[in-house]
């Protein structure tokens, strides 16, 4: 057989090899540092055998994928090291993620010195330095051994896989666990690894099944690849948003009001107010948008008529649910599949729960409320593109697993808008709502952390979208166009798109590495005839329009907390809630002190006064520690000569200035939504 590496060269065996054996004959220091084989493009496990003629790439280390290999083995080994501390622990899952690893336990909470006890547990593991070695067992066997072990996750997930799928176990050692692989050769293969963190989840990410415990960490080949992810998981933890939101008073949490329902405190509500005033007046004085307010809540009809009932009920807060059968659910279903049917009876039709009550939903979006707004009257091609601007407050009923901070909550404010337009409209609409997007980025100095994933809809479970193939290709093609014609660079991505069309997505991750959607665009060329949405075109005939969904700064929610990781909580001073804090010398300059303030809020600036009897170096220190932009100490001189000295945390002490020169110059700063230089080159460094 032959065997085409990488480097192209050719290598010739007359029989079968494991993989881990062609490695060593290539090079004993290649096989002693291979992690895994890429066989004809599948990462495989080293023991595979190979016994024709493929392409071989040995993964080590250095590639990722090799990396994944060390994480998913020191998974299992954390796994063991778990089993032999406490016993009673039921495994799950423990799969590889991109920083690291993790393992689910249905277990009591474990606590930082169980971490602690729990990687010196895996030390001695590994010193013993047991071979891993990989079996297969027939589904009947398999169960049975699991069953044995009293492993009922185990043996769940077995049960689950298909008819015929091969079912592999790896044992190192004595410890066996279930798993597809593949894995190191041997646990000596993990040198360095760390215990992070312990969290809850849910068994499959279900919160109506059980509590687990998961515990966190990662590995590397060298040490010192360790501890530099260490120290970087470190400066991510100074500006992660949870400790900083609740240390800045920004916002706060309460179990007895519930998960993914944080307070916003007064300040974060102050930053919040700023963003959308903002956007709000950007939006309908300088993008031609009309602003509405739609109801919070709505009967099921509603979301029937669009189908997110049928595709997304899971995932709303549904006040008093019906009584339908499984059978009449789905009958109700194929009747509202059809838009004639369902705008006929949608008004007619009456759902109620077994209290005689209608059946309603908390909005998950606001895209049907707006459409009734359009629909309120008729309109002809001269008033589209129409365009519609609410800062709407949503509701989805996200995992628990899921929550975290202000990124993912229950309930959450957007930018969200809807534009009606004719066909020959929607690109220039398109690439005005990326346009947009990018203007909000760039002067909140966050351009740079985002990237541009086109969200394509999944041709192999189409039962999830509304319209064939052929709209999708259609639609999809057009948006790459419009794309490709602003010169946009973006990644494409099936099964990402909504179910009514696909979106523009622009992602950022957090300081740990979590990815998310910041900002959306969709093109949606289906839900206007489920509307029964139309325009009076110039021959007088009907016609459906084109929407476009999108929202101009994502959730307020999400953005606040993405501001204060990007900015360590040092947010430029337009969107600072306390801008100036005036420090008097000592009580004699109150007065004076009250003159400024005055001066200070007549241009609408965000200012304190600390009048406080403290000494002035601790005034200064304590406004430093808060964060302030500019602290004004006054004394003698600076009221006899109707100044201030300037103390800023971007430059120190920048001396003594009129003050009409300074609140001239702030209110400048303010009202061009200014960075200074300070914060982008201390953005540049981290």
């Amino acid at each position: 057989m032959k065997i085409k590496l990488k480097d192209g060269s050719v290598k010739a065996y007359s029989k079968s090899m494991r993989a881990i054996d062609i490695a060593m004959d290539i090079s004993e220091g290649l096989g002693r540092a291979a992690c895994a084989a890429e066989v004809n493009g599948e990462i495989v496990d080293l023991r595979t055998m190979i016994d024709s003629d493929v392409n071989l790439n040995i993964i080590t280390a250095k590639d990722p994928e090799g990396l994944r290999v060390i994480r998913h083995t020191a998974s299992h080994v954390m796994a063991e090291a778990v089993k032999r501390l406490f016993p009673e622990a039921k495994v799950t899952i423990g799969p590889a993620i991109e920083d690291g690893f993790y393992y689910d336990f249905d277990s009591k909470p474990f606590s930082r010195e169980d971490l602690d006890a729990i990687e010196a547990e895996m030390a001695k593991i590994i010193k013993e330095g047991h071979e891993i070695t990989r079996f297969t067992l027939p589904r009947d066997e398999a169960i049975k051994f699991m069953q044995d072990r009293n492993e009922p996750y185990k043996v769940e997930l077995i049960e689950d896989l298909p008819e015929g799928a091969e079912i592999s176990f790896y044992d190192q050692g004595g410890f066996v666990d279930l798993c597809a692989g593949p894995h190191l050769m041997s646990v000596k293969g993990v040198k360095a690894f760390k215990l992070t963190s312990s969290s809850m989840a849910y068994w499959r990410g279900d919160s109506s099944k059980a509590r687990l415990q998961r515990i966190y960490g990662s590995a590397f080949d060298k040490k010192d690849d360790l501890k530099a992810y260490l120290t970087r998981l470190e400066e991510a933890g100074m500006r992660d948003h949870n400790r900083l939101g609740r240390e800045m008073e920004i916002f706060t949490t309460v179990d007895v009001i519930g998960q993914g329902l944080p307070l916003i405190m007064p300040k974060g509500t102050k930053i919040i107010q700023k963003l959308q005033r903002w956007i709000e007046d950007l939006e309908d004085y300088e993008w031609g948008y009309v602003r509405t307010r739609t109801p919070f809540m709505a009967k099921s009809n509603l979301y029937k008529l669009s189908d997110h009932w049928f595709h997304y009920k899971d995932g709303m807060f549904v006040l008093n649910d019906d009584l339908m059968s499984e059978e009449e659910a789905i009958e109700d279903q194929k009747l509202y599949s059809d838009p004639a049917y369902a705008m006929k009876n949608a008004s007619d039709k009456v759902y109620l729960d077994r209290n005689g009550r209608e059946v309603m939903a908390m909005r998950p979006m606001t895209c049907p409320f707006q459409y009734f707004v359009y629909k309120a009257k008729q309109h002809s091609y001269r008033d589209l593109p129409y365009r519609m601007g609410e800062t709407s407050t949503l509701f989805r009923n996200e995992d628990s697993g899921e929550m975290h901070g202000l990124t993912r909550v229950r309930q959450f404010t957007i930018s969200e808008g809807h534009l009606v337009c004719t066909p020959e409209q929607i690109a220039d609409e398109f690439k005005n709502c990326v346009k947009l997007a990018k203007y909000t980025l760039t002067t909140l100095g966050l351009e740079g952390d985002v990237w541009y994933r086109m969200s394509k809809w999944d041709p192999k479970n189409p039962d999830k979208y509304l319209g064939t193939a052929e709209d999708w290709d259609r639609v999809q093609g057009a948006m790459r166009e419009i794309l490709d014609d602003i010169g946009l660079e973006y990644t494409e991505a099936d099964g990402e798109a909504a179910f009514y069309g696909p979106k523009l997505d622009i992602q950022a991750k957090n300081v740990y590495g979590k990815e998310d959607t910041m900002i959306t665009i969709q093109l949606d060329m289906f839900l206007s005839e489920r509307y029964d949405m139309y325009y009076i075109d110039e021959n007088g005939d009907k016609r459906r329009p084109y929407i476009i969904h999108r929202t101009s700064m994502g959730c307020y929610e999400r953005t606040l907390a993405w501001l204060i990781e990007h900015y360590a909580g040092k947010l430029p001073t337009w969107l600072c809630p306390e801008q100036v804090r005036i420090l008097p010398i000592s009580d004699k300059y109150s007065d004076y002190a009250k003159k400024v303030f005055k001066e200070f809020r007549a241009h609408n600036v965000d200012v304190t006064v600390d009048s406080r009897p403290e000494k002035i170096g601790f005034k200064i220190r304590e406004a430093r520690l808060n964060r302030i932009p500019y602290m004004v100490v006054v004394g003698a001189d600076e009221e006899k000569n109707r100044t201030v000295s300037v103390r800023s945390r971007f430059a120190g002490d920048e001396g003594v200035k009129p003050l009409d020169e300074f609140i001239n110059a702030l209110d400048e700063e303010i009202r061009t939504k200014a960075i200074r230089e300070e914060i982008k080159q201390e953005e540049s460094k981290s």
